[in-house]
């Protein structure tokens, strides 16, 4: 049975994070980025807290982390979901523990809702998204090319925390 652990994203996990980014960029369906950005850049566009990694075999296997959804204060409870497998550990429940772990920590942090804007092309990522709880709260039709040229839609998902409102 494979093992691994979660535990909080540190600065030497980001040669795992920056090769596991590069790869969902290259699947043309994982984001609209282009290019993996520098450590800065990723650092700025990210929160500090719920920053997370699976790590099996000494190596990250996935990671989460949360973005601003706006960033007008009244939006300080809402983020968006950064959620990234390396190919090389898909199905192995990584995904899924990831993204429940990422709710359990954000709601600590006082969040109390976490959405996602996933390529409709991403059946993957949407099914992880519905499994944990996630549910479809409309889409954007073409919003964006992909790497290779080509206009995507995109599926808007989002979990909220009753507990908090």
């Amino acid at each position: 049975m494979d093992t691994y652990s979660i535990i909080p994203m540190k600065a030497e996990h980001w040669d795992y994070v920056r090769e596991i980014y590069r790869k969902g960029i290259e699947l043309g369906i994982a984001t609209f980025t282009y290019e993996v950005p520098e450590y800065d850049v990723w650092d700025k566009n990210h929160l500090q807290i719920c920053r997370i990694v699976a790590v099996m075999g000494g190596k990250v296997a996935g990671f989460a982390a949360l973005g601003p959804m706006y960033s007008a204060p009244a939006y300080g409870g809402a983020a968006e979901v950064s959620i990234y497998i390396d190919p090389d550990f898909k199905r192995k429940g990584i995904g899924k523990a990831l993204l429940n772990e990422l709710w359990k920590l954000s709601a600590e942090c006082g969040i109390w809702m976490l959405f996602s804007s996933i390529i409709q092309d991403n059946t993957a990522s949407i099914e992880l998204h519905s499994c944990c709880g996630f549910r479809m709260i409309g889409f954007r039709e073409k919003p964006a090319k992909d790497i290779n040229g080509i206009w995507r839609n995109t599926v808007l998902m989002e979990k909220r925390n009753p507990d908090i409102y």
